[in-house]
């Protein structure tokens, strides 16, 4: 239900032309400031309004998904004024929102605005937030997972501007089983921290760096392997193609969806380019299934330390994901080491924002000659499988 929360009437009382919302997971920092939005198109005469984020993709299934659904639910959508080929709604008034990414200067050093949403303002680099705003008359609103320190704490947060952190406890529409999951993760200090508390982190435990986001995966670049971790209620079943390309590795999403069967995961895998699939062993009556239903697929191998391992394995290569893989993208940037009481590693990874790290993690370890295996410690018997090609 998209409606109005504490976090809503929180953002209504700012008033600086520059409004910086920071905020841990589920806070309703992006649909608050969306019913903001509307609510200035419905009542302003021939304004533009602007939403914009890293790429399109992330629009599509972030902010733009929100405002349609927002506009539906409240029964203020009306086909003919949605432009979706260029992802425009006029209002009634002549006003107009419009969705673009900022992937080129291009697309943010043209057009002029009267009111700008940076949706996820981390991610855009701060010569690009420069030149949306300074091309932008009224507003500009952002806003943001403080994950790491940005642009906004060094360059524009100190400034005139407004500033304030929205938490999940801000959103009374939110179903009681997810805050129930938030505060269930106290005990994973870096990640509760920026996720529940919406704190500044510094993301010290990350798992994986310096991947690079490319626009998608290169003609040249051969495809190799499926991963696939299952979910269904809780969790999603997630799956990424793996392609190797110039030395490295190219990750694209193909599914992050829950409630799905064994039949409707093998429909998503038949529509792919075949490859061999490697799912979580944890799921042998599943793999049992997919392989009746004809995909080619194979249990991860598992074992003492086998995690760490695949790991490791990963963080040595060279990386590339495209910017369509949204979920993907996500877990990459929020994918911790987990601390104790006193905040120090364990050297044992986060048990959220895993789905698409574990099942990328099955498919590039499988990868590995046998000859890779001799750095790791790994049981003579496990080494032997992978020796006999049986991942």
């Amino acid at each position: 239900m998209y409606q109005k929360t504490t976090a809503t009437r929180k953002l209504q009382k700012l008033t600086k032309r520059i409004r910086g919302i920071a905020g841990g997971t589920s806070a309703s920092k992006t649909v608050s400031i969306l019913l903001i939005l509307i609510n200035y198109a419905q009542t302003h005469k021939h304004e533009i309004i602007s939403v914009v984020s890293e790429s399109m993709p992330h629009l599509r299934k972030g902010a733009m998904r929100d405002f349609l659904n927002i506009m539906q639910e409240h029964n203020y959508f009306k086909d003919e004024r949605w432009e979706k080929t260029n992802s425009v709604y006029t209002f009634e008034t002549g006003s107009i929102l419009e969705f673009f990414g900022a992937e080129s200067w291009e697309k943010v050093k043209g057009a002029r605005r009267d009111v700008l949403f940076i949706n996820e303002a981390n991610h855009i680099s701060f010569n690009t937030f420069n030149q949306l705003e300074v091309r932008t008359k009224k507003i500009v609103w952002l806003d943001w997972n403080p994950e790491s320190d940005f642009w906004w704490y060094t360059e524009v947060g100190n400034g005139d501007v407004d500033f304030i952190t929205l938490t999940y406890l801000d959103n009374e529409a939110l179903d009681k089983s997810i805050v129930a999951s938030i505060e269930g993760r106290r005990g994973n200090i870096g990640w509760f921290k920026v996720y529940g508390l919406g704190e500044l982190g510094t993301l010290e435990g990350k798992i994986f760096n310096s991947w690079q986001v490319i626009d998608e995966v290169p003609a040249e670049a051969r495809l190799e392997r499926y991963g696939l971790d299952f979910g269904y209620s809780n969790d999603p079943t997630a799956s990424d193609a793996i392609y190797r390309w110039n030395g490295g590795f190219v990750i694209d999403e193909v599914l992050h969806q829950k409630g799905l069967s064994n039949k409707q995961i093998a429909d998503v895998f038949i529509s792919q380019p075949r490859a061999l699939v490697i799912a979580d062993s944890a799921e042998p009556k599943s793999i049992d299934e997919l392989i009746l239903y004809g995909i080619n697929v194979q249990p991860t191998t598992k074992g003492p330390g086998s995690v760490n391992q695949r790991i490791q394995f990963v963080q040595e290569q060279k990386i590339w994901i495209t910017k369509r893989s949204i979920n993907t993208l996500k877990e990459y940037r929020s994918y911790l080491w987990l601390v104790d009481k006193d905040g120090k590693s364990i050297n044992e990874p986060s048990p959220v924002w895993n789905h698409h790290m574990d099942d990328i993690g099955y498919a590039i370890s499988s990868l590995r000659t046998y000859e890779e295996l001799a750095d790791f410690d790994l049981p003579d018997d496990t080494k032997q499988l992978f020796k006999e090609g049986f991942y």
